[in-house]
């Protein structure tokens, strides 16, 4: 029954969303969550992994498989015997009865590990994929296996013991999943009054599915609308402050659901304060801290470089031949290093640096302060306050072992030490560089859970992992991004873990089996992963290698071919070269403690000025960390993104309540959804038989914005000054 009064969540939008009724006579275990679980992760991850090697890179989410399975399911329920038969004791059936929605919520997260950390396939393939197609390496298929499954797996060891911290209690109620929440009512549940949000899925499905060809095809100009260019075609500085792009994107805009959910995720989801965060952040870089740094003061020689790339550069504003820095051992080549001379780097990307320097410092230092007391109670009770209803009805449910996520952490933990000892030659890393990556994600884990579930903001640990071993095993690559790896993806990992927990929380899924379908479809998605990687590395010729392809080949791996500048720019060259004394940036360090002393600052804060409710408001892990997705987001993402958060998170839910409780996050995943069938149909339709028109609608309006403004610099299609 309805459990009311002051059992209900805390938390306004789980109220209203999130049921607090349960039926655990539901049966989960089925056979049909089986079949259909183990089909759906081997297609996402084949597919996601393949799609990750071409040039526009596809990813199939877990939305699609929550609408596509629930036919499937509903057929299997139609047509499989209902007969029972009896196997040890326990009475068993094909066909329990209706398909019902636990069933299909552990289909979706089975499916998920098929969707490796938002990014596709699991995130250490790319390392396979720079040892043999860009390194011209060998790495045997045991070992590549090893680094895949160990990577995935180590976070979710202690990723369990931290569940009582970040998904029990009701404060931490991670946004993210009551899309999931909503989307699975809307499906499964029959509605008589007004619009069912079945028949309002359905609608914004359709709709959504049938505009993105207009931006995806037929008029892709309309993903970056930016009219200053247009009314100054010809001024660099005018498409440098009006390129959604390549500029600072002053007045632009979408009408492309690609562009407003890329990079920051769907803007539905996230709650109006960490909105507010990323908008103050955002401007802040964007229209004060840049400008006044590349036209003011021209820091680091910025009018030399483009305003905004993620490019490396010679001091003369030339692009940087890395491959000629490279010897035959895989090491820096110091005579042609310091022929070409020092790396530069765009003031933008420069600046966003040393943010997100500050950003993962202000984490620990922002969760010690403003969280420490409730985690301190949690370790003291077990319990964060009271209870609320959600945490309650799970207490039904056979709690997980402690020991089986000791036995997930001791494994893992065996085979990467097999991996770093036994096959040290073909990763590099060192047994002490896994100790030191496994204790650093294990720090971070927690501050960064909880950011997670209060902003549905997550920062990572890329940059700070890349940096630390760069400093301390430079000149060796493959380390590095091992290294990398095992310290920001376990830590990554655990956090999808404890996500998906808390989906099941919701949703009153048995505990032990969200264990045994998450560990069992990491396990087959990774397998999957590996073996796609293998396939294509071995049968295409030259792939990864586009100025070897033949013309128009797909097979160019952009994401891997940043993967690899990592490696050698924090791997290779190595951040003393770059951030500290040998190169030009080491200022940036400051913003380590700037980072780490900010919280501190916002607390003096919060108790000179205790009336001042909008200092609590200000969280400076998510105002630092805003806009370190810039690049590969530009300017047009953040300003589309947080429109659409701000018209839906704060106005409609303030002055349109009911229909936001209704409606937003079906709504949320019905854009979503739309969007990722569309984009396979039009992938298969013309993208591999390279259809395409040219017109107007089609070119690039803001060229301009990627040139150099430093007289006597001149650069491939810019003026000369």
């Amino acid at each position: 029954m309805e459990i009311e009064g002051e059992d209900v969540s805390p938390i306004e939008e789980v109220r209203m969303v999130v049921s607090s009724e349960d039926d655990p006579r539901q049966p989960v275990w089925t056979f049909r969550m089986w079949f259909l679980g183990i089909l759906a992760v081997v297609m996402l991850s084949f597919l996601n992994t393949f799609f990750g090697y071409r040039k526009e890179p596809l990813m199939v989410t877990m939305i699609s498989v929550q609408v596509a399975t629930l036919p499937m399911g509903r057929f299997m329920a139609r047509v499989l015997p209902r007969r029972k038969f009896v196997i040890g004791g326990r009475e068993l059936s094909l066909n329990p009865g209706p398909f019902n929605m636990k069933e299909h919520v552990l289909i979706s997260i089975f499916a998920n590990a098929g969707a490796s950390f938002g990014s596709g396939s699991a995130y250490a393939v790319g390392i396979v994929d720079i040892i043999r197609a860009f390194y011209g390496r060998k790495i045997t298929f045991f070992a590549s296996w090893l680094l895949v499954m160990t990577t995935q797996v180590l976070g979710y060891g202690w990723a369990g013991i931290m569940k009582k911290y970040v998904v029990e209690p009701a404060q931490m109620w991670w946004p993210a999943t009551l899309v999931q929440v909503s989307l699975f009512r809307a499906l499964h549940e029959k509605e008589r009054k007004r619009m069912s949000k079945e028949k309002f899925f359905l609608i914004a499905l359709i709709c959504s599915f049938t505009w993105y060809v207009v931006p995806g095809y037929l008029f892709p100009t309309l993903s970056v609308i930016s009219w200053v260019c247009w009314i100054f075609p010809h001024s660099v500085t005018a498409h440098q402050i009006g390129s959604g792009q390549y500029g600072l994107g002053l007045g632009s805009f979408s009408l492309d659901w690609t562009t407003i959910a890329s990079f920051l995720g769907n803007p539905l989801v996230t709650p109006f304060f960490a909105i507010a965060n990323v908008m103050v952040g955002y401007i802040l870089l964007i229209y004060l801290i840049i400008p006044t740094a590349y036209w003011g003061f021209n820091l680091y020689n910025a009018k030399n470089f483009p305003i905004f790339s993620s490019g490396l550069f010679t001091a003369n504003g030339d692009q940087y031949n890395v491959s000629a820095i490279v010897n035959q051992k895989f090491e820096i080549d110091m005579l042609a290093y310091q022929k070409q001379g020092r790396v530069n780097l765009s003031v933008f990307f420069s600046i966003s640096y040393g943010l997100g320097f500050a950003a993962i410092a202000s984490s620990l230092t922002h969760v010690g302060i403003f969280n420490g007391r409730e985690i301190y109670e949690q370790f003291r009770s077990s319990r964060s306050g009271k209870e609320d209803i959600h945490t309650r009805l799970m207490k039904k449910y056979e709690p997980i072992p402690s020991w089986w996520f000791h036995v997930t952490l001791l494994l893992s933990f065996a085979l990467a030490l097999v991996l770093c000892t036994v096959l040290k030659d073909q990763v590099q890393m060192p047994w002490w560089g896994l100790i030191f990556a496994a204790g650093l994600a294990l720090t971070f884990t927690l501050p960064i859970s909880i950011i997670t579930a209060t902003t549905n903001q997550s920062p990572g640990l890329n940059i700070i992992t890349e940096y630390i071993m760069g400093v301390i095993l430079p000149g060796k690559p493959i380390a590095n991004v091992c290294f990398k790896t095992y310290g920001y993806i376990s830590m990554a990992q655990a956090v999808s873990f404890l996500s998906d927990f808390k989906l099941g929380h919701y949703m009153k899924i048995p505990p032990r089996s969200m264990f045994i379908v998450q560990v069992v479809g990491t396990v087959i998605a990774g397998t999957v992963n590996v073996g796609v990687a293998w396939w294509l590395l071995g049968s295409i010729k030259n792939i990864c290698h586009e100025e070897l392809l033949p013309p128009n080949s797909p097979w160019s791996c952009p994401g891997d071919k940043v993967f690899f500048d990592a490696s050698v720019i924090w791997g290779l060259v190595g951040p003393k070269r770059i951030f500290g004394t040998l190169g030009n940036y080491s200022d940036l360090n400051w913003f380590f403690l700037i980072g780490a002393l900010g919280p501190l600052v916002i607390w003096l804060l919060q108790k000179v000025f205790p009336k001042q409710h909008w200092i609590t408001l200000i969280h400076l892990p998510v105002l630092l960390g805003a806009t370190a997705n810039m690049p590969p987001a530009s300017s047009v993402n953040f300003n589309a993104w947080i429109i659409v958060g701000t018209i839906f998170n704060y106005l409609v839910f303030k002055y349109r309540k009911n229909w936001w409780q209704r409606y937003n996050y079906v709504l949320a995943a019905a854009l979503d959804a739309g969007l990722a069938f569309m984009t396979v149909l039009l992938y298969f339709a013309v993208n591999m038989e390279q259809k395409g028109i040219t017109w107007w609608g089609t070119d690039e309006h803001c060229d301009l914005a990627r040139c150099p403004t430093a007289k006597g610099v001149i650069a491939d299609g810019c003026p000369v000054f």
